[in-house]
């Protein structure tokens, strides 16, 4: 890594250093008000913090009609959070929204407390949880994305601000040495990144070729979607109750019985308000699900959210101009449902276009062998069935058909090759002419 850099900026690597430390979550409740909306926001800012390895000692909530530039709450509530927190012993104060520089400089000035934003303990949980080296590289060239809108020239918040949460550096010297020593990290990391994407798409292309179709398992993050991935093909990837556990893409092969397979891919968690800059160093991971022939929606029913992280999933997905794409919505945790927890989401699907709507539950395995034999006929209806006699100058077709389906029977006799299979239904094409009746 450039040494001018580590001069100015937080090391990347101190992204997952050992965290600890007492901290207090500050939100802002912005006409008009809604106290509920930012309770839940701050449950999940809680979550993200608690999956950082800090302990939250208070949550602080400042109505104001806006975000004050200066110090994101003003500065009056700013000196009553500070003696606040020296009086309960906290170290941290992290913010609900993405600091900007002034703001961040702002609340510097005013205390010597470690500061966080909700960007920075984000990235911090991916570098915790980047195992590839492709994951690796989208958290540090996220990392940097992040840490160049924050050069402004004063330098205090560079040392206070961002990865490990509220680590400290003797701050920036040369600006514009700065910017450019992070661009040229920035541009050597693309570069690697789009080796690496163009190697999984030649894997997806051969995939694909093979005629294995894929199902892409979506959804908010903590919803379960490994812990499904692991029951159904007795694996044992990390899972637990945790957030953004699954940072890189995981491909699995599920015979769900002999001669019917199915491609699952495990994809990074969706969240709602993922500033643009992380979205874009990790849409490669997210277009997995663009690219499959059926979407498994796991939706966490346990959660008096789901309906709201249903919403945000399909709008990301539309985003990836993948809303065309067949969805199985999968209510996953009904073992922990609460009375009545299932109205909500139940009401938003209900004008929904959904393949299928399952109850089920990825821990215990309720539910489960109903999904496989949804996922059995799914599969089974993206075949077709054909029997087709053909000239010996049409001998392709059988490489065709193997390439794009599964070859039950291929007999030579004298004048024709006498064929029987299943094959893709975009893919009858070139057989079209020769199929015949079963006799």
């Amino acid at each position: 890594m450039n040494k001018k850099i580590r001069e100015t900026t937080t090391s990347i690597e101190e992204l997952t250093a050992k965290k600890s430390g007492r901290a207090i979550l500050v939100a802002v409740d912005l006409r008009p008000y809604d106290g509920e909306r930012v309770e839940r926001s701050l449950d999940e800012l809680e979550d993200l913090t608690k999956t950082n390895g800090f302990t939250v000692v208070d949550r602080i909530v400042q109505r104001l009609d806006k975000v004050d530039r200066n110090t994101f709450v003003g500065s009056g509530k700013l000196r009553e959070i500070v003696e606040w927190a020296e009086e309960i012993d906290a170290d941290f104060l992290i913010f609900d929204g993405e600091l900007s520089p002034a703001q961040t400089r702002g609340i510097t000035e005013a205390t010597d407390l470690k500061v966080s934003d909700r960007v920075s303990v984000i990235l911090s949980i991916f570098a915790d949880h980047a195992r590839t080296d492709e994951g690796k590289i989208q958290v540090e060239l996220a990392y940097w994305r992040y840490r160049l809108t924050q050069l402004t020239g004063r330098g205090v918040e560079l040392s206070r601000l961002g990865g490990g949460i509220g680590t400290r550096g003797p701050g920036e010297t040369v600006l514009e040495q700065d910017r450019r020593a992070i661009r040229k990290r920035m541009g050597v990391l693309r570069r690697e990144l789009k080796r690496l994407e163009d190697r999984r798409e030649r894997s997806r292309s051969l995939r694909d070729r093979r005629h294995v179709m894929t199902a892409a398992i979506v959804g908010y993050t903590n919803a379960g979607k490994s812990t499904l991935l692991n029951k159904l093909c007795d694996e044992t990837l990390d899972a637990g109750d945790r957030l953004f556990m699954t940072l890189d893409p995981t491909a699995r092969r599920l015979d769900i019985r002999e001669g019917l397979s199915l491609i699952l891919v495990d994809t990074v968690g969706f969240i709602r308000d993922l500033p643009a800059f992380l979205y874009q160093a990790f849409r490669a991971t997210f277009e997995e699900a663009a690219s499959a022939d059926l979407i498994l929606l796991v939706a966490d029913v346990s959660d008096p959210d789901a309906a709201m992280h249903i919403e945000v999933v399909e709008k990301q997905l539309n985003d990836l101009d993948a809303g065309s794409i067949p969805v199985f919505y999968l209510l996953n945790k009904i073992d922990r449902m609460r009375p009545n927890s299932l109205h909500d989401v139940m009401m938003l699907l209900r004008n929904e276009k959904a393949s299928q709507i399952l109850q089920i539950s990825a821990k215990t395995g309720k539910g489960l062998e109903e999904l496989l034999a949804s996922l059995a006929r799914f599969v089974e209806d993206s075949l077709l069935e054909f029997r087709a006699v053909f000239p010996y100058y049409e001998a392709g077709l059988v490489a065709h058909a193997r390439e794009y389906g599964t070859v039950d029977d291929v007999k030579y006799e004298d004048d024709v090759i006498v064929l029987e299979g299943k094959i893709r239904r975009n893919e009858i094409g070139p057989l079209k002419p020769w199929i015949v009746p079963a006799p």
